[in-house]
């Protein structure tokens, strides 16, 4: 797994055992000795973006064709989640280095912003 790349992983659901296949972002490689990755999760339902968090991707960006996703979908920072490669039951792309960056940014100044 490599940051930016797109990958599938298996997830629980209540009712769907084993889990259904989810597109999920890599962020980045985790610190420490286990191995984790940060992802966040990708959906198909565009209603559900936040503007200024979130991200489209779209067939008009020129990344979308690499992403390997079938459906214009939305790249969602408030869905986040540390896997391990071996959950990862294969990789459809990648997004561009740009959108990853913006992701990684945004999800830093998010985290670094003082609470009131």
């Amino acid at each position: 797994m490599t940051a930016g790349e797109i990958v599938l992983l298996r997830l629980p659901q209540a009712n769907l055992l084993p889990g259904k296949l989810r597109p999920v972002l890599v962020l980045a490689d985790l610190p420490g000795p286990f191995g984790d990755y940060l992802v966040c999760g990708i959906s198909s339902q565009l209603h559900q973006e936040m503007p200024d968090w979130d991200e489209p991707l779209t067939t008009a960006d020129t990344d979308y064709a690499a992403s390997g996703l079938k459906v214009p979908s939305v790249i969602r920072l408030n869905w986040l989640a540390a896997v391990h490669p071996s959950a990862s039951v294969g990789t459809l792309g990648a997004i561009a280095s740009e959108r990853l960056a913006r992701l990684q940014q945004r999800l830093a100044a998010h985290l670094s912003s003082p609470k009131s």
